[in-house]
């Protein structure tokens, strides 16, 4: 039995004036959690073609709550950021020039998973509502037939009957990250390599805070019910209040 738990976690969009079904992935992460150890490695790729596409995230206020949704343009080789505008398209040969050098990245992302399940004996994988990530991956024909992969939304969607955001989540454990990752009840060192790559709306980041979610809701579970449940109530009386307003 692997004595291993991966975090999977994607970061994709579409191609900025092209098909609005076509995802190109941007950044890739595996965090690698060592039981008996408490160890953390973290693999990243991150996708560097001269090709923009459309970054979607939420708007949260300070309990989590998304409030709205934004858009931005993100090239992937610079990772410079500049403003979406809703008609800006593409013309064929333009679409057609941005498969042309999405393509490659097929095989780069399939040889970076497969090397990493082999490297840490991966039989097991988290994600968060992971459907589209495991979707993607497959795509570029990476095979999961040996890993199980369960979805911690689900499980916590379960324990509490409610779907949280991974943004709320991090409200309810208190994540936090410096030369540590930090929650209510816990804290696990990371190597500054591992350090550097946990960076806000990075793939890695999401990865380090579903590795703390899970651990609060797996090792301390009274107390990530009991602090799930007062964020709730929180968001129930802003809602209340906004609503009288």
């Amino acid at each position: 039995m692997s004595k291993n738990i991966t975090f999977l976690e994607l970061k994709y969009g579409n191609i900025y004036g092209g098909y609005p079904n076509f995802y190109a992935i941007s950044d890739a992460s595996l965090l690698v959690y060592e039981i008996e150890t408490e160890r953390i490695f973290i693999e990243s790729w991150s996708n560097n073609l001269d090709v923009d596409i459309v970054s979607v995230y939420s708007k949260t206020d300070e309990l989590g709550h998304t409030v709205g949704k934004a858009k931005e343009v993100i090239n992937l080789r610079t990772r410079r950021r500049k403003v979406f505008k809703e008609d800006f398209r593409l013309d064929e040969n333009a679409i057609e020039d941005a498969f042309r050098n999405l393509r490659p990245t097929k095989s780069i992302i399939k040889k970076f998973m497969l090397k990493n399940f082999m490297k840490y004996n991966v039989r097991n994988i988290l994600v968060f509502d992971g459907r589209r990530d495991i979707f993607l991956l497959e795509k570029c024909q990476v095979d999961f037939g040996r890993i199980r992969i369960n979805d911690l939304q689900k499980e916590i969607n379960q324990a509490t009957d409610y779907l949280f955001s991974l943004n709320k989540l991090e409200k309810v454990i208190n994540f936090s990250v410096d030369s540590h990752l930090r929650s209510t009840n816990l804290q696990y060192w990371l190597h500054p390599i591992a350090a550097k790559q946990v960076m806000p709306k990075s793939a890695a980041y999401d990865a380090a805070r579903l590795l703390m979610v899970n651990n609060e809701f797996k090792f301390h579970k009274d107390s990530f019910l009991l602090n799930a449940q007062r964020l709730l109530l929180k968001i129930q009386q802003q809602e209340q209040k906004d609503g009288d307003k």
